[in-house]
């Protein structure tokens, strides 16, 4: 080709241009960035700015107090809010562990062949799809209930004393609504890792005389690496911001034995009106949750770059 001709390429591939401005890549997605900076940076620069202020709504002044880190130091020297951080690590971690092996369970259930397999998987993901309000209502008024509850009435027909589920057990009852909700997730990326794991591995393991443990200790386990991190790693983020559940079932009771930093955040300001504590707040939630995100993020940057196996 010559270069007359290669000039007349580049020129026909590039960008169209209005009135001599060249409309590079970067150009076309400066309005998506400018949208994403409005409607994330700016509520979160803002939510700062208000956590160093006594800015509380139920006092009409004109004037807010800059209190600097008083916010935060209020917050982490009450004893009562290192409960709340206790019962968000809690229900995050009881819900990690129940979503992880009830989901590795189905995975591998699912990753066999049998009839009804693709209705039974539908029917698997369906309670993924429910509004977090919805569920806390249908485990609320039909499954604990003391009264006319599934759970109550089962337990009637072995001759046993309903339980009131939501006062004698809160937190477990929030995370059996969490994990209800979550374990389909789990168990689509973790039967998706199985679906890529090679039939040879397996015949050959069995062959060598592996039995069914050291054939998911030695074969299964090694290979999910990847998938159990992303499912770690998202179901975190997610499980951190829980709040539907908590409103709708508990209110954060009793006392404050279901509630976690986002309900604890609702609490102080839109509840109270106190906008510099719920903002302070806010803020440590957002830090904790990055500093979390961050970790799982390298950890599975570490594991691609080894190869993702064992």
């Amino acid at each position: 080709m010559t270069a007359q001709a290669q000039a007349q390429a580049l020129t026909a591939s590039s960008p169209p241009s209005r009135g001599g401005f060249r409309l590079t890549p970067s150009a076309l997605i400066l309005p998506a960035l400018l949208y994403l900076i409005a409607t994330t940076q700016v509520p979160f620069f803002m939510t700062v700015y208000y956590s160093f202020f006594q800015w509380n709504l139920t006092i009409p002044t004109p004037v807010h107090p800059f209190v600097g880190f008083g916010n935060y130091i209020g917050l982490l020297t009450d004893a009562q809010n290192f409960r709340v951080i206790l019962n968000t690590l809690v229900l995050t971690g009881g819900t990690l562990f129940i979503t992880l092996v009830l989901g590795g369970l189905l995975a591998m259930l699912l990753n066999r062949p049998f009839i009804g397999r693709t209705l039974l998987r539908t029917l698997l993901i369906s309670s993924f799809l429910v509004m977090p309000v919805v569920t806390a209502v249908v485990w609320k008024n039909m499954l604990l209930n003391p009264v006319f509850g599934f759970f109550s009435w089962l337990i009637q027909q072995f001759g046993g004393t309903p339980v009131d589920w939501l006062a004698a057990h809160p937190m477990g009852s929030i995370i059996a609504m969490v994990s209800w909700e979550w374990t389909p997730f789990a168990m689509l990326i973790l039967l998706t890792g199985l679906q890529s794991l090679p039939d040879d591995q397996i015949e050959a393991a069995r062959l060598d005389g592996a039995n069914p443990w050291q054939e998911f200790r030695h074969i299964v386990l090694p290979h999910w690496t990847q998938a159990l991190e992303v499912v770690i790693l998202l179901e975190t983020i997610n499980v951190l911001q829980v709040y539907g559940e908590i409103y709708a079932s508990t209110s954060g009771g009793p006392g404050v034995a279901t509630t976690n930093l986002p309900y604890y955040i609702y609490q102080r300001a839109l509840a109270e009106g106190n906008i510099g504590v719920g903002s302070a707040a806010g803020v440590i939630a957002v830090i904790l949750t990055n500093i979390l995100a961050i970790f799982m993020l390298r950890l599975i940057n570490k594991n691609a770059a080894t190869g993702g196996h064992a």
